[in-house]
């Protein structure tokens, strides 16, 4: 069954679409410097015309990346929670890189508790599918150590979760962070949960595409741009 166009009743072109998006992901601008940047090409849309856009296919965009280009991971996993505003209040930002700082996978939550890292270890293990981890490496937080502790129920001594809980050998995914967050920071705060999620959808495949982490993934801007516009090749 094909896929349904995700363009249809859009007027403006596909490849403007995709180009803005993409602009907003990959830099550090805000819907109002996308809005300006479009001006200048000749281009008039609004920023919550932008907004709508990034909402829509950011998440498009992550779907058909990992469904048709997913990479391998490697098995030393980083994991870390980070923090960023929604509506006024400080939310978490669980993430996870491998030892060569792909990106495993992130949630964002309103909390930072047990059953926040269990859920966020399991949507991790999920995205993985076969290849899980065999050293996760983490702070000294206690739910990290509850969480693959329950993890390695039942599991034979080879196919146990090292845990190492050194700070210091964390560095890896604190950088991750600091990128994260600079380019962040000309966007201002969300409004909603779902929104934010939605945005950093985006976000996230945009910089996972620009290091070249997916399979046929060439790193250089205009081998992601065309990177981009092949996710949507059979749309019309």
């Amino acid at each position: 069954m094909p896929r349904r166009n995700p363009f249809n009743q859009h007027r403006i072109p596909k490849d403007v679409i995709l180009m803005a998006v993409r602009w907003y992901c990959r830099y550090p601008l805000s819907y109002r410097d996308v809005r300006d940047l479009l001006a200048e090409q000749g281009i008039t849309v609004d920023a919550a015309t932008i907004y709508r856009w990034v909402q829509k296919f950011g998440p498009e965009i992550r779907k058909r990346a990992h469904g048709r280009h997913r990479s391998w991971r490697g098995l030393q996993w980083h994991v870390d929670e980070t923090y960023v505003r929604v509506n006024g209040r400080w939310c978490y930002l669980w993430r996870a890189v491998d030892q060569r700082g792909q990106l495993i996978d992130f949630r964002l939550t309103a909390r930072r508790n047990a059953s926040a890292a269990r859920a966020f270890m399991r949507q991790a293990s999920e995205t993985v599918r076969f290849y899980h981890p065999m050293t996760i490496i983490t702070d000294k937080a206690h739910s990290y150590a509850k969480v693959i502790e329950e993890m390695n129920f039942g599991n034979g001594p080879d196919d146990r979760n090292r845990h190492v809980d050194r700070k210091h050998l964390n560095n890896k995914i604190e950088a991750d962070h600091a990128a994260l967050k600079q380019l962040l920071r000309p966007k201002r705060d969300f409004r909603k949960m779902t929104s934010a999620t939605n945005t950093l959808k985006g976000i996230e495949t945009h910089q996972a595409i620009k290091k070249g982490h997916f399979a046929n993934n060439e790193p250089g801007v205009l081998n992601e741009a065309a990177f981009v516009a092949n996710l949507f090749k059979a749309a019309a």
